[in-house]
């Protein structure tokens, strides 16, 4: 391993360690995906000019390093996205590590500025959905932030609430075809859709809620 990368895995994993409740921690070393365990296709996943870009087959990318243990309850999450034209992502939450498919735990926080499905950035997919116009912009930087607190869910753009959602109480929070959206526990994950969506993803960070 290069010098200046074993430090700066080193450095990262010493500040992870040492995180308190209210402290935004970094997920991302800009360097390469260590404390990130991608699904189905790897390939999908890499890291260029230090930033995470997905692009290939169908892949999930699953936080596995120290933070938290990589299970989270609540929480505040947020990273810099850029998605091409006619691409389509997602940050899942509350979820858990599958070898292959859609994650079947968890939440999924929707990134599509213009891909054909209607659901758009901002909302909750399948949950809480955004349709059809995007608070977002193809080909530029946005932040999208997840804050969970509770049986309560915010997903802000930019600084901005675009869906605030609180949770029925038991199994009343999930919808029919999809079970696994509950709120409980878990870690985080980015996701590569489609071979003909990019999206790049820098600035991952999380903030642990008392």
């Amino acid at each position: 391993m290069p010098k200046r990368l074993f430090i700066g895995s080193v450095l990262l994993l010493a500040l992870a360690c040492n995180a308190g409740a209210g402290e935004w921690v970094s997920l991302f070393n800009g360097e390469d995906l260590t404390g990130w365990r991608a699904a189905e296709h790897a390939d999908t996943f890499r890291v260029e000019d230090g930033v995470i870009v997905a692009h290939g087959e169908r892949s999930h990318l699953f936080y596995t390093g120290p933070v938290g243990g990589a299970d989270f309850t609540d929480f505040e999450w947020r990273c810099e996205v850029m998605l091409m034209p006619g691409s389509n992502s997602g940050m899942f939450f509350h979820t858990a590590y599958q070898e292959e498919g859609w994650p079947n735990q968890g939440y999924e926080a929707q990134l599509n500025n213009t891909q054909g499905d209607r659901k758009k950035t901002g909302g909750l997919y399948d949950v809480a959905d955004v349709m059809d116009n995007s608070p977002a912009t193809a080909n530029e930087w946005f932040t999208q932030t997840v804050v969970v607190r509770g049986d309560r869910v915010l997903v802000k753009v930019n600084g901005e609430v675009v869906t605030d959602y609180t949770a029925p109480a038991g199994a009343a929070s999930a919808p029919d075809r999809r079970p696994g959206r509950t709120l409980s526990r878990g870690t985080i994950a980015l996701q590569g859709h489609d071979p003909g969506s990019i999206a790049k993803f820098r600035k991952i960070e999380i903030r642990l809620l008392d």
